[in-house]
């Protein structure tokens, strides 16, 4: 945490919903020193989540999904976006642990290891969301077809993408979500390090 000041000065629940917006009045710091005038934000509270990367070293593939999204749909894109696999933390869990238990759910593969990416505000000028990021080393052999579960609305389309083929998927402009654009990003920089170690 920074050492700047900032003074909360109120803070109370403006929506609760299936989600929950909070409403802030706080002053905090300025770069010359001083301090601002009362500030008042709402706030998108959902939790954090985690994310994760599926990559089969053996075959040399990433495995992708593609789902509605209604945030993408509202703001006149494409509303079928190619993502990777993600999950809220619920109390109690760990993000790994939702990693693994999202791999399994969202496309019927088992995490054999998991490598930490980086963890990542999403959107920290209206939430405190932020997604924890890994690469798990799967089986791709038997990847592919329509998974999520039916009580949450869930319609997810697994495939797989060889490796080779990343760099132009991302070249491409079809990636439009930015957990998907970080991950894969770091695996073209990173692929043959993580090849190797899990090849080995």
């Amino acid at each position: 945490m920074t050492c700047r000041k900032v003074d909360l000065l109120e803070k109370v629940a403006a929506f609760q919903g299936y989600f929950r917006i909070d409403r802030y009045r706080l002053r905090h710091e300025t770069f010359d020193g001083g301090m601002t005038g009362d500030v008042v934000r709402e706030l998108f509270e959902r939790g954090h989540a985690a994310a994760v990367l599926p990559y089969d070293p053996v075959r040399d593939e990433v495995v992708l999904q593609e789902q509605f999204r209604i945030g993408a749909y509202a703001a006149g894109h494409e509303p079928w976006l190619i993502e990777i696999v993600a999950g809220i933390i619920e109390d109690g869990e760990t993000a790994e642990n939702v990693a693994r238990r999202e791999i399994l759910e969202e496309t019927g593969l088992c995490a054999i290891e998991m490598v930490p990416v980086v963890e990542t505000l999403v959107s920290p000028g209206g939430t405190s969301e932020s997604v924890r990021i890994y690469c798990a080393r799967v089986d791709s052999s038997e990847a592919g077809g329509v998974f999520g579960l039916a009580s949450e609305g869930e319609d997810i389309r697994t495939f797989t993408v060889p490796a080779s083929e990343v760099a132009d998927l991302l070249d491409s402009g079809r990636i439009a979500n930015a957990v998907a654009l970080i991950a894969l990003q770091w695996f073209v920089l990173n692929r043959n390090r993580i090849r190797d170690r899990w090849s080995g």
